[in-house]
This record gives structure tokens, C-alpha cells and sequence, in this order.
């Protein structure tokens, strides 16, 4: 991308004016026009700036999200939810200005249904906090991005996690959302019925639509058996290309790994020094298996031959939890410990996501890339469906800095695209990929704008994401 696309569009001052007006005199305290709240509401990970909105409702209900987008509508005034603030694409960000939506108090689980493994959710409840509540159930919501975001941002941004490969992303687990339109309006996608032909896949539409098309209201969500039981290990290989061949041999072979992550030397040598670990520094697999006392065993032992066949040091697995737990509470710390390397520079997190077949292409080339222009990125990815991560750290107080990070970003995204790849697999266009959507999608892109033009025609719904409207 180039900063220009991250650029704030035209403000409707007349209109904003009026809309913090209506909405202060509706909410009182729940609405909010200081300085320290709009900064709160507007940031990224990127090299993109802050772009900070005009006032934040506190919404405690889908009918508080009614007349905020109600009085947005009618003056032409745009309006962006937000859940945790976890987006690393600008996301957040108020491109034209207007109104932030925050869905923290928007935090309830609405209903939970056992026998039909699935729930209904609030846009504010988080990942973690849902699992908490479902403990004593026997079930689970397994989509686990790095951070503890909110369900209606995973939603918004077709969020995925390291167990994607066995569970799938949030496409696949978002049965129905209710979502207010551009009318005021509150629709329902679709009922919680496991299949259905009936109609447009209107949910599929909303999930990874960035709050474009609409403000989610609640979730429904498909939940999984907590497994009989659960091992896990790492093996350490020679190089990243037997490493990816053990991932293509794992697959290939259909045997249902959970979890299979890649972590490059680099990231090794981080995560060993920021949680105390002395895991052996070069090309890593952490894995995960699920199933019972009988099959787990199994699973660990193929994928051993497997490793063994590719290179790879012994794979020493266990079914400890405390163990597990600090082998995975050391991958999701993966971002912060990178961070720990150069920690006076700023970090860019981005990812792309290839064919399986070319993981190992892709993720060697780009630590060339790394290499040869004297970066410092540590590489880490779910390796089981060809995403990955460049945790780029680099100086944004310098001109000549961000310049090298935005070059960077742009040959690794070509790279993915000449692949037959992504320029994103989990985090979403936002602000920072629109370019790359347009090389990725060509035509197609048309298409969304007709899409939005049609659903949001007067653009309020977090514009300036994804594509530009018109």
C-alpha cells in the first residue's frame, strides 16, 4: 500500500456537529468527545497514523446502536464499531471522522445451546471471557488469534488462530449474526439450523466485511467438544523447507493435527529469551493433537516418523497442561517477544497466506528479503494452512524508516500474490491492503463497491477501508 490510501477523506463538519449534539443529549456520560477517549478509539499497528474520531457511544444495547446509526444515517456522518481495538490493518481508525462505537458493555452471552453446540453472543464479549463462561458446559469456541479480541471484531475481520487448520476460521464457525443497516434497521442473517439453502449466504457477507456493510449486534457461533485429550510438543528442523515438508507430509497423510505452527530461527531465539524457554534456535513445528486417550498417541507417534523422515530432532510430546499451556501461552507472547529484540523500534505486524506447496518458497524468500536489506523480522505462522507472519520492526520516527517497512511490505505481498497467495489471510484489508486487494482481485472489486454502494450508499459504515467507495 502507499500512505496516501490512508489518507483522511472529506468531513461532513455541519453533520458531525449535529450528530454530537443528538447523541450527547441521548446518551449523557455514555457518550464521550475528550481527547484521551477519541485516542483510545483510533490506532494500528502499522505505520499508518492515528485518525481519531469525533465522539465514542458506549452502546449497552442493540437499540443504543439503532439511534446512533439512525442519527449517523441522516446526517451522512460516518460510524465505526469498536470491540478491543486488536485490528492491525487501521481498522479502527476514523478516515473521515464521525462516531466510534465501543461494544464493551456489549459484553453479555445472550444463550448457549448444548445439545446443538452452538451460542449466541454479544459484539463486546471476548474470546477469552466466552471460554470462560463455557467451561463448566464441556464445550468450547476454538478460534484463538494472538490477542484476546472481541467476537464482533474476529467476525468483522474473518478472523482465524493457530488451531485453524483442525477448526477452520471465523467463516466457518459463524453461524448468524444480527446486524443494524444503513436504514436503522436490524436484520437477522440467518437461524441457527447446521445447513441451509435458503437464499443469498448473508452471513458469509457481514463476516470479514470490516464494518462496512453494517454494525454488528450479536454472533451465533458454532462450539466443539472439549477433547478427551490433548497432547502437544515441538520438533526443531534443519530449515524452513523441511520443516514445510513435514507440514505437507502431515496434511497429505490426513492425520488431524489441531495445532502445527512455524516459528523461524529468529523467533525462536525471542520467544526462548522472553518466556524463559530452551527450545533448540532454528526452523520449529509447534503442534497440538486432539482426540482420545487411544488416538492421540497415534497422531504423535505418525507425526514423529514423519519428522524424523524429514530432518527433523525428536518430537518429545506431552499431555501435561502446564506444560501445553506454557508451550502455547509462548506462542500467542510470539508478537511481545519480538518486540523484546529491538525494543526502542516500532513493530509491524503483517501476513499473507499461500498454498501450502509454497510455504516453504514464500517464507524462504522473504527471509532473503529480510536479510538482504539488513531487516530484523522475525517469521512465525500456522504452516498447516500456509499463513504466516513478518513481525517487522523497524524506526517510524524516520522518514527513511517507514519507507523501508512500506517496501517491504509491498515485495512480500507481490511475492504471496505471484504465488497464487493472499496479501492477507487473518488480519483483513483494512487501510494497509487496499492496493494489494485491487492486484489480488482485479475485477472482483468492482463488484464489492456495487455490494457497498447498494447496502451503504452513502458510504457511513467505517469508510475508507477495504476499497474506496465510488
Amino acid at each position: 500500500m502507499a500512505l496516501k490510501d490512508a489518507k483522511a477523506g472529506t468531513r461532513n463538519e455541519a453533520g458531525i456537529a449535529a450528530v454530537l449534539g443528538i447523541l450527547k443529549q441521548s446518551f449523557g456520560e455514555r457518550f464521550q468527545t475528550g481527547q484521551s477517549f477519541r485516542e483510545q478509539h483510533a490506532h494500528t499497528t502499522t505505520y499508518i497514523p492515528p485518525q481519531l474520531p469525533d465522539g465514542v457511544l458506549f452502546a449497552e444495547s442493540a437499540e443504543d446502536v439503532k439511534a446512533a446509526v439512525n442519527a449517523c444515517a441522516t446526517h451522512k456522518v460516518p460510524v465505526i464499531g469498536f470491540g478491543v481495538g486488536t485490528s492491525l490493518e487501521g481498522q479502527v481508525n476514523a478516515a473521515n471522522g464521525g462516531i466510534s462505537i465501543d461494544f464493551s458493555r456489549m459484553n453479555r452471552v445472550l444463550e448457549v445451546n448444548p445439545e446443538d453446540l452452538d451460542c449466541t453472543v454479544e459484539p463486546g464479549v471476548t474470546r477469552e471471557a466466552l471460554n470462560i463462561h463455557l467451561r463448566d458446559t464441556g464445550l468450547f469456541f476454538p478460534i484463538d488469534p494472538g490477542a484476546n479480541a472481541s467476537i464482533g471484531g474476529m467476525a468483522s475481520t474473518r478472523a482465524s488462530g493457530t488451531n485453524a487448520v483442525r477448526y477452520g476460521t471465523m467463516k466457518d464457525n459463524v453461524l448468524a449474526v444480527t446486524a443494524v443497516t444503513a436504514n436503522g434497521e436490524e436484520i437477522r442473517t440467518a437461524r441457527r439450523a447446521r445447513k441451509s439453502s435458503a437464499g443469498y449466504d448473508l452471513t458469509r457477507l457481514f463476516v470479514g466485511a470490516e464494518g462496512t456493510l453494517g454494525i454488528l449486534t450479536s454472533v451465533t457461533l458454532r462450539l466443539q467438544a472439549i477433547p478427551q485429550k490433548i497432547a502437544g510438543g515441538a520438533c526443531a528442523f534443519p530449515s524452513i523447507k523441511a520443516a514445510c515438508d513435514a507440514v505437507i507430509m502431515t496434511i497429505q497423510m490426513g492425520i488431524p493435527v489441531a495445532r502445527i505452527e512455524l516459528l523461524d530461527t529468529v523467533q525462536m531465539r525471542a520467544c526462548n529469551a522472553y518466556s524463559k524457554l530452551s527450545y533448540a534456535e532454528s526452523p520449529t513445528l509447534f503442534l497440538e493433537f486432539h482426540g482420545t486417550d487411544e488416538t492421540v498417541p497415534l497422531q504423535s507417534a505418525a507425526f514423529a516418523e514423519i519428522a524424523a523422515e524429514c530432518g527433523g530432532g525428536e518430537f518429545l510430546w506431552t499431555a501435561n497442561a502446564e506444560e501445553r499451556t506454557k508451550l502455547w501461552k509462548a506462542r500467542h507472547d510470539a508478537y511481545w517477544a519480538a518486540r523484546a529484540l529491538a525494543p526502542g523500534l516500532a513493530a509491524l505486524s503483517t501476513d499473507v497466506c499461500v498454498p501450502i506447496s509454497r510455504l516453504a518458497d514464500c517464507v524462504s524468500e522473504t527471509q532473503a528479503d529480510i536479510e538482504e536489506h539488513g531487516l530484523l523480522g522475525p517469521i512465525v505462522g500456522h504452516a498447516g494452512d500456509g499463513n504466516f507472519h513478518v513481525l517487522l520492526l523497524f524506526d517510524d520516527k524516520s522518514t527513511e524508516g517507514v519507507a523501508v517497512a512500506e517496501a517491504f511490505v509491498q515485495r512480500l505481498n507481490r511475492r504471496a500474490l505471484a504465488m497464487d497467495g493472499t496479501c492477507t489471510g487473518e488480519h483483513g484489508v483494512g487501510q494497509g491492503k487496499m492496493a494489494f486487494l485491487e492486484q489480488e482481485l482485479g475485477g472482483a472489486v468492482d463488484l464489492m463497491r456495487q455490494v457497498k454502494q447498494a447496502l451503504d450508499p452513502d458510504d457511513i459504515f467505517n469508510p475508507g477501508k477495504i476499497f474506496h467507495h465510488g
